[in-house]
């Protein structure tokens, strides 16, 4: 899984801090599985400047967008404005113009996209909200309305998926958008994250950082997951799966599609093409031993796969060594 995190000058410390302390230890959880069968991350931060700094004056290091590899999230960190009258002039900001460009054309590229807090307002700025169900921060709803009729805001959701976006509310929704963004990818690794770095014994936190995303957390889909991922190769069978989890095949569907928005069957693909890129990068292996690897007839059926699925094929696959665990 592939996420690029877009930090504009002015970034929200805590939010910018927020998504990547989560997403960096997934991907060194991840890594640390000696299976290697877990879910593989490749995370960048770019910037639209060259010197990008946040809030509080400290200095990102970014790469420049040019540099971008297509990834299958950009996610955008709330900016640190604290008083409302500045969001207009914001929007004027060149770097701020080309960031809506920026992800107006990944969007089209097949990008999906995530905002969080007054990150919400650029991309609602850009467009691409329209028509869409949004949420934002709390405390800015009102402005948010007025500004962009056309967007279906629930501002007493913390979270809101809505087609190929994701947005989140104040703060600390930063937060709930990684673990979402990770729970795309692995609900039992997002749990192990979640567990890293908000669940607490001690309860002074509890009632102030736990988020909605711990709360629907499903034990079932996790367990279906370690189950999914052990058994790649020999191809998917819903009756199979509930009989496995101790639990009927109305369930499991119903479950997986409520957390996962996707079917078992779709999830498990997602599971079997991961499987075969990491191999691809990682090992010698040819496309006819990957294909049985995950369960698949032949390396034809699967080059079609990956084609569809990612846009590449196994050359371009193969060549994508570098900075992937």
């Amino acid at each position: 899984m592939r996420l690029t995190v877009l930090a504009l000058d002015g970034v929200f410390d805590t939010g910018l801090c927020a998504v990547l302390d989560a997403l960096n230890t997934a991907k060194e959880l991840a890594a640390a599985q000696q299976s290697g069968a877990g879910p593989h991350f490749e995370i960048d931060v770019i910037g639209m400047r060259r010197d990008v700094r946040t809030a509080l004056g400290l200095r990102v290091p970014v790469k420049p967008v040019s540099a971008m590899e297509r990834p299958d999230w950009l996610v955008m960190p709330a900016l640190g404005i604290k008083i409302p009258e500045q969001l207009a002039s914001t929007f004027a900001r060149r770097d701020v113009i080309d960031a809506m460009a920026l992800l107006r054309q990944s969007h089209a590229d097949g990008v999906k996209i995530a905002a969080a807090c007054k990150a919400t307002f650029v991309l609602a700025e850009s467009g691409l909200l329209n028509g869409q169900e949004a949420t934002t921060t709390w405390w800015l709803a009102p402005l948010f309305r007025q500004r962009y009729p056309e967007v279906q805001l629930d501002s007493a959701r913390m979270l809101v998926p809505s087609g190929d976006f994701t947005t989140a509310g104040a703060a600390m929704g930063h937060l709930d958008l990684a673990l979402w963004l990770l729970n795309q990818a692995s609900p039992d690794l997002a749990s192990v994250v979640a567990s890293y770095l908000l669940v607490d014994a001690r309860p002074s936190q509890a009632p102030y950082m736990i988020p909605d995303h711990l709360a629907r957390a499903d034990p079932l889909v996790e367990r279906f997951e370690r189950w999914a991922r052990g058994r790649l190769a020999e191809g998917f069978s819903l009756d199979a799966a509930a009989d496995a989890l101790a639990t009927g095949t109305r369930t499991l569907q119903r479950r997986i599609e409520a957390v996962l928005g996707k079917s078992p069957l779709s999830y498990f693909q997602d599971l079997r093409v991961e499987r075969a890129v990491h191999l691809l990068r990682t090992s010698r292996l040819d496309i006819e031993a990957i294909a049985t690897e995950v369960g698949y007839a032949d390396g034809a059926t699967l080059r079609a796969l990956l084609r569809r699925r990612l846009g590449r094929g196994v050359r371009e696959l193969r060549g994508e060594k570098a900075n992937h665990i």
